[in-house]
C-alpha cells in the first residue's frame, strides 16, 4: 500500500516528467496541521498548466485521492493554480508568480524530499 509520501513523490515525478520546471517536494508536516506535502513546479503557459492538471487529475482517480479544492490566483488562471488533495497540495505556478511568492523561502523550515528514486 502506498503511503502519502509515496503518492507525493509520484505526483512530483509526474509533473517533473511533464516538463514542470524546477519541481520541488517539501515535507511541511511538522509546520502545520492542514497538509503534509507541497509539490511546487513552474509551468510555461496556460496549455502547459492544463496538460499537467489533466495528468494530476488522472493520477488522483487512479490512486483513490480526492480534490478538496482547486484555486486560481489570477483571473485568467495562468499565474498560480493550486490543487488541494488534503495531505498533498500541488502548486502549478508561472515563473513570475513563483519568484514573487517564493513558497520555498516562506516554508524554509520544511524538508526538501528527493523524489527522483522510485517509490
Amino acid at each position: 500500500m502506498k503511503t502519502n509520501l509515496d503518492k507525493a513523490k509520484e505526483i512530483a515525478r509526474l509533473v517533473c516528467d511533464g516538463k514542470g520546471d524546477d519541481t520541488v517536494l517539501l515535507d511541511i508536516s511538522e509546520l502545520n496541521s492542514w497538509t503534509d506535502y507541497f509539490v511546487i513546479t513552474t509551468v510555461t503557459s496556460s496549455a502547459h498548466w492544463q496538460g499537467l492538471y489533466r495528468q494530476v487529475k488522472d493520477y488522483i482517480k487512479e490512486n483513490d485521492l480526492e480534490i478538496h479544492l482547486t484555486s486560481k490566483k489570477s483571473p485568467d488562471g495562468d499565474d498560480w493554480n493550486l490543487i488541494d488533495l488534503g495531505v498533498i497540495v500541488v502548486h502549478l505556478m508561472s515563473k513570475p508568480a513563483r519568484d514573487f511568492y517564493d513558497l520555498e523561502k516562506l516554508w524554509h523550515a520544511g524538508k526538501v524530499i528527493d523524489f527522483a528514486e522510485q517509490a
